[in-house]
């Protein structure tokens, strides 16, 4: 989970409220340090505490029920008015404006209207979600985010021609996000090394299996793939030679 810093142990938790955009209301707090003054400067230490996003259980149900019914139909989510399209007859850019509709009524329709910008990043489309109530559309986490994730993913496949690669981000979620992936990778390389069994990481998108994969791909000492279906696959990190 996040960790926030500074001179006070409230400047850090509001440091920390302020790059969620949420409220104390919202979060649950917990001090994991306390600041200390040291003796002229030595041993000065900053307050460090941690905040965990208390998601509305109206929002995480509203969210689980679009999710749920996107798996089992075979057709848009049809909770949220979307305009009409036949499936996969837009080009890239008429899709592209239509899904930005999609992710904009969303938003909406959760009561955390947004501001919705596209941008391409390296053979990616980026929809950045921008919100004054950022922590509700991240939910406790990423997991909200991730659903809107998997339901941009699925909507856009629905309505496009071409077979187009999107990432949902809200803030600067994605950005730290990355890294702490990359930290799980090298964490996950060292277990499965130490104890020569695999590791089952939490369901997670299909782009961030990729970056994990593809930080472990040049470790000759572990190997990965992905099991279970969508949006519940997971990566499997597994020794290169099994000794089990």
């Amino acid at each position: 989970m996040p960790i926030y810093e500074g001179l006070t142990t409230e400047a850090a938790i509001q440091q920390g409220l302020r790059a969620l955009g949420v409220t104390k209301e919202q979060v649950t707090i917990e001090v994991l340090e306390e600041a200390k003054k040291g003796f002229l400067g030595i041993g000065k230490k900053n307050a460090r505490v941690s905040l965990e996003l208390t998601v509305s259980e109206a929002v995480e149900e509203a969210i689980e029920e679009i999710v749920e019914e996107v798996i089992e139909i075979t057709e848009p989510v049809q909770e949220i008015e979307v305009t009409k399209a036949t499936p996969s007859e837009l080009d890239d850019e008429e899709a592209l404006k239509e899904l930005a509709i999609y992710l904009t009524n969303i938003s909406n329709e959760l009561g955390t209207p947004a501001l919705v910008k596209m941008t391409r990043e390296e053979g990616l489309i980026v929809f950045q979600l921008d919100t004054q109530k950022q922590g509700i559309l991240i939910g406790k986490h990423g997991k909200t985010l991730n659903a809107l994730q998997y339901l941009a993913q699925v909507y856009i496949h629905r309505i496009a021609k071409n077979r187009l690669s999107i990432v949902v981000n809200v803030g600067n979620y994605r950005e730290k996000r990355q890294a702490i992936l990359q930290r799980l990778a090298e964490r996950t390389a060292e277990k499965v090394d130490r104890t020569g069994r695999p590791v089952f990481l939490e369901p997670m998108p299909a782009f961030e299996r990729k970056q994990i994969h593809a930080a472990l791909s040049k470790k000759d000492y572990v190997k990965t793939h992905s099991e279970g279906e969508e949006p519940y696959r997971y990566l499997v990190v597994e020794p290169a030679k099994k000794y089990y």
